[in-house]
């Protein structure tokens, strides 16, 4: 049996060209701006997780530059070895510190940061519980652990107080749960979990990667977002998001922090983050708290797209957050209306399964603080458009 086989029987992806519905690896050759170039053709980006609007910000782009002058393009090795600069040790502490954090560490992704996180701290003994709609990191973290995984109904808190009932106490867990989840846009009940998970001797890790400068007063996130900051022991963020680059951190106690960086292996084993995203994040994190009024203005579209899409009668679950999804059920209609979007000039993701249930195909739309209320507005109407075609509107 040949183990590439399974390579060469894979059609779902086939299928979906042939039916010229295809809209995975679609090709930007423009900055990830409100507006993006497809093909020669200008595109309202409703599928970007750039919420602040800072990727192609002027400062951050010249901070790249500037670094990339005096450090050059990599770091030649991995942080534990020769791959540490002195910007490093400067984003950890301006993190650190911006999170309301004694320590933090970064990784080169944000991916890496729940694989090495989660498996280093969850040994054989241990239980880890996830919520079932975590993301996929988090999942694949928790699997190369050596301990046990208890996954827990989305975001209900009386299935996870249930299991911890017979939890045994004298085993160590950690419940690892998304801030704000990345398909469904809606956000963790955090003093639920809190008041359930705490009593057992629980600690608590909260991936934040779409709350981290959305949340909070100062864009802390999730924990303060309901004011829990001192009940939350890791707190997991991504640079690709409201950060403006690529990368990840996670920041905590100090001694955790430190057993992490010396046993994290996606930390000891990969390259540096290189110099030219590390001084992007240095910089969007300063402009994040120079301007709140960014956050301001991407609360704004979010409730102007929330309150139109629900308007005209589009089902947009649970959403609290500036990722709104679009239910739609079926994966191939899915797929029509995204398609026949990008052709009204409006880019979303097209979510099916394995990526939700079956029967929870969605489109995923997620907004920008850059955004004008003539790019929401022509969305809108391309929405409305499309809707009514496949019937989906009345």
């Amino acid at each position: 049996m040949d183990i590439f086989e399974k390579c060469r029987n894979f059609r779902d992806a086939d299928r979906i060209k042939d039916a010229g519905l295809y809209l995975y690896f679609r090709t930007i050759s423009s900055a990830q701006d409100p507006v993006v170039t497809i093909d020669g053709k200008p595109v309202v980006m409703l599928g970007s997780n750039n919420y602040l609007g800072l990727t192609n910000h002027p400062e951050v782009k010249r901070a790249a530059q500037d670094a990339i002058a005096k450090y050059g393009t990599g770091c030649a090795g991995s942080r534990f070895l020769n791959g540490t600069l002195d910007i490093h040790i400067q984003l950890e502490e301006k993190l650190a510190a911006f999170m309301n954090k004694p320590a933090a560490v970064t990784f080169s992704t944000g991916f890496q940061v729940n694989l090495g996180v989660i498996s280093c701290l969850v040994e054989r003994g241990d239980v880890v519980y996830l919520d079932k709609l975590d993301h996929a990191c988090i999942i694949d973290g928790a699997r190369l652990g050596f301990g046990s995984v208890v996954k827990f109904n989305h975001n209900d808190m009386e299935d996870l107080g249930w299991r911890l009932k017979v939890h045994d106490a004298k085993k160590a867990a950690l419940v690892v749960v998304d801030g704000v989840f990345s398909m469904e846009g809606d956000i963790v009940d955090l003093p639920g979990l809190v008041r359930v998970a705490k009593p057992h001797g629980c600690r608590l890790m909260v991936d934040d990667a779409h709350g981290i400068g959305v949340l909070g007063d100062h864009g802390r996130g999730t924990a303060e977002h309901f004011g829990l900051e001192d009940e939350v022991d890791l707190i997991m963020g991504t640079f690709s998001k409201s950060l403006a680059s690529v990368g990840g951190f996670v920041a905590g106690e100090e001694r955790v922090i430190n057993f992490i960086k010396h046993r994290a292996r996606s930390l000891i084993f990969s390259a540096a983050p290189p110099p030219a995203s590390v001084a992007s994040v240095l910089k969007a994190v300063e402009i994040i708290q120079r301007e709140p009024e960014r956050r301001e203005r991407l609360w704004e579209n979010t409730h102007f797209m929330a309150d139109g899409l629900r308007s005209l009668g589009f089902d947009t679950g649970e959403s609290r957050s500036p990722i709104i999804p679009v239910l739609v059920g079926e994966d191939m209609l899915t797929f029509i209306m995204a398609k026949r979007l990008h052709e009204e000039g409006v880019f979303v993701n097209p979510i099916v399964s394995p990526g939700v249930p079956p029967g929870g195909a969605m489109l995923r739309t997620s907004y920008m603080a850059t955004h004008t209320r003539e790019h929401l507005e022509r969305a809108l109407a391309a929405f409305a458009k499309v809707g009514r075609e496949v019937r989906v509107l009345a």
